[in-house]
């Protein structure tokens, strides 16, 4: 989850715009072909690439400029099962997640609070409209985009403003030079018994 983060609040600028630029050329091509299409062809491309890599590889060892390793063995190597209660835990909480979507939904559809009915209603007629003007992935297109754009632009504005206050307060605090002031309505003081 943290990494996501970093990602959407561009801490690494160089990941976050690999994973920004992944996210646009799939989408964009999953709004032009299908989705049976995108994903052979994503599987040619990586497969021509491995195949010309392991290749490579094998050449360079036959000429002796190689020690013959395996390019992706760390790849092969890697473990990727889960111990009994990784598992365990995943499923519970893919089940609790599941379970609890399906009760929020039975709880809104057969009306057990009439005012979140009605949100329910009012959302999904509105998304009907939505629906007509453009598709899901034009919307998830413009979404990511706003992800990606927005949060980077509130963080920058939010130091432009903490440092402007910072000085506002700084030469407040010059020019005044005496006791903050009274903040009691009318300036009455309290009396002393």
């Amino acid at each position: 989850m943290l990494a996501l983060m970093d990602l959407i609040y561009w801490k690494d600028t160089e990941r976050s715009g690999m994973v920004l630029t992944a996210l646009v050329v799939g989408l964009l091509s999953l709004f032009q072909l299908s989705i049976i299409t995108v994903v052979s062809t994503v599987s040619v491309a990586v497969m021509c690439f491995t195949i010309s890599v392991r290749i490579y590889y094998q050449l360079l060892y036959i000429l002796s400029w190689g020690d013959g390793e395996h390019p992706f063995k760390s790849y092969l190597d890697m473990d990727i099962s889960f111990s009994g209660e990784q598992a365990d835990f995943y499923m519970q909480k893919a089940i609790f997640l599941a379970l609890s979507a399906v009760d929020s939904l039975r709880r809104l559809f057969f009306v057990e609070n009439l005012f979140e009915s009605l949100k329910l209603l009012f959302l999904m007629y509105l998304v009907t409209y939505l629906g007509a003007l453009c598709n899901g992935l034009t919307i998830l297109i413009i979404s990511k985009q706003l992800m990606f754009s927005l949060e980077r632009e509130q963080i920058i504005m939010w130091k432009k403003i903490h440092c402007i206050v910072a000085i506002l307060v700084s030469i407040d605090c010059i020019s005044r030079g005496g006791p903050p002031p009274d903040t009691t309505p009318g300036g009455a003081k309290p009396k002393t018994q």
